[in-house]
């Protein structure tokens, strides 16, 4: 096993590994750009080190300073967390001619799932049924074509995209240069790489993946299905484990076809297979992410499985602890990604200073976060700021426990996008299971309902003032040896007055 491993990645994500590392008696080593120096993964790691200037490429994307890094402070393997250079083969690869271990799949397994059209001719090749379209990087002419080939709608995607970018919708043929150069352009810009295929487009699907693991042993398994339809701008917002819609039967199947790109692929670690369901249950695969997703916590939590452990695990050379036949689905999980964003202005990012936090607790609940009061949220990143999972023994209870710590949820200093949540799980086609992939848009494209303050921020707000105003009205009531009043006892006791 690793005595010292380097997180190359931010936000909660690294806090995330470094937990998971410091359980198992492992060293951990952050790094940091300037911009985050103060942030919290830097606090809580072993070791911290400046890598560079707040923009991505020159610091967390710097390859270079980060083996580098590694070296200096005698970490044995990097864990890349998600985004950034988890995918990237050839950080991989140095890793691997450096002797450091890249907490991941190979380099090689990379490029074979990777590539969007790679990636769909392996998964024909492994027997599995793929979305409709080219297997292969086109050119504007060639476009064309393979659009009146497969028939409208189609998809035009970034053969290195992710995360829901370098995807553009065609309706008629008039549409298609503006698709054609956005979606170049979006490409160049977010992965340097311009390369695109065609894709039809399958409205109104499921967006449902399969969770697997695999060890360099020769053992594959998949850990069950989440659901992944509500999105906005192919975006996911909210996740849930296991899906509703999903049966034991297709689970099985669905499982198994993962399995199987899984292992033609030779691959190792963790990773995901996506797949669009259409309403008769039929499944297309989309893309294997080869790397943990964000939204792994709920499968941690119906699964009762560590997969940061895991894949620490299989990369030290250790066989998986679990067996296929050995793993149940305990429960139900929903995630929301809490994002520093006005969902009241387009959802438009929302940077700056954490000014008071309060954060939800209670059964089942668990939150993943890197914020605390007084840190700030830079502009230089993703938004997301924590992620909130909340558990339950179906379904019902999830949501209900979902609800209330939404309620209980507060953050100041930023717009954040807990009352869009808020009002999604209150929607009765959301209730009743009865989502897919562009009924997010569809109802954002209504409006949201007005902004209101609820009652636990006024409370917050009154109480911080409050405690503001005392502390430079008058001395400590440390130097009177008496106990000051806390922003949140005068919260509670304003909540207390509301009630009676």
């Amino acid at each position: 096993m690793f005595d010292k491993i380097l997180i190359a990645n931010r936000g909660e994500i690294a806090v995330r590994v470094i937990r998971a590392c410091r359980e198992m008696g492992i060293g951990t080593v952050a790094v940091y750009s300037e911009a985050d120096r103060a942030a919290l993964h830097v606090r809580l790691a072993d070791e911290a080190y400046l890598i560079g200037p707040a923009p991505s490429p020159q610091s967390y994307l710097k390859v270079d300073r980060i083996i580098e890094t590694a070296k200096m402070a005698g970490a044995k393997a990097i864990h890349p967390g998600y985004g950034f250079l988890s995918e990237n083969a050839e950080f991989a690869m140095r890793c691997e001619e450096e002797g450091l271990v890249f907490i991941g799949p190979s380099s090689h397994a990379i490029r074979a799932v990777g590539g969007k059209t790679s990636g769909r001719s392996l998964a024909s090749n492994a027997g599995v049924s793929v979305v409709p379209g080219t297997t292969r990087d086109l050119t504007d002419g060639e476009v064309l074509q393979a659009v009146r080939d497969l028939g409208l709608p189609v998809v035009i995607k970034a053969s290195a995209g992710g995360g829901g970018k370098g995807m553009r919708i065609v309706l008629t043929e008039a549409m298609l240069g503006s698709a054609i150069r956005a979606t170049r352009s979006e490409a160049s810009s977010a992965f340097g790489n311009a390369a695109i295929y065609v894709e039809r487009y399958l409205g109104a699907a499921r967006h449902i993946e399969m969770q697997i693991l695999a060890d360099t042993r020769g053992n594959v398994v998949y850990l069950g299905e989440r659901e992944c339809s509500l999105q906005r701008r192919h975006q996911k917002v909210i996740e849930e484990a296991p899906s509703s819609f999903v049966d034991l039967e297709l689970r099985r199947k669905m499982g198994e076809a993962a399995v199987n790109v899984a292992r033609t692929a030779g691959y190792t670690n963790a990773g995901t297979a996506e797949f669009l369901v259409d309403s008769s249950k039929n499944f297309y695969f989309l893309e294997m992410n080869a790397r943990l997703q964000v939204e792994h916590p709920v499968t941690e939590m119906v699964t009762g499985l560590d997969l940061v452990k895991e894949q620490i695990r299989i990369a030290a050379g250790e066989p998986l602890s679990v067996r296929q036949e050995e793993i149940r689905l305990h429960g139900h999980a929903i995630e929301c990604r809490v994002y520093a964003e006005d969902p009241f202005s387009n959802f438009m990012p929302s940077p700056g200073r954490i000014r008071a936090l309060r954060t939800p607790g209670g059964p089942g609940l668990r939150i993943e976060s890197a914020i605390y009061e007084g840190c700030d949220v830079p502009i230089y990143y993703d938004p997301m700021i924590s992620k909130m999972i909340a558990w339950g023994r179906d379904r019902c209870e999830a949501m209900e426990r979902m609800r209330r710590a939404l309620a209980e949820y507060v953050v100041l200093g930023v717009k954040t996008n807990i009352p869009f949540h808020q009002q999604v799980l209150t929607l009765p086609q959301f209730v009743a299971g009865q989502i897919h992939t562009e009924f997010l848009e569809s109802w954002l494209a209504k409006g949201l309902k007005p902004e209101t303050g609820t009652f636990a921020e006024i409370a917050l707000i009154a109480g911080a003032l409050y405690l503001h105003t005392r502390k430079r009205a008058a001395p400590s009531s440390a130097e009177h040896g008496g106990q000051d009043d806390s922003a949140w006892k005068l919260a509670a006791r304003q909540d207390g007055l509301r009630r009676r």
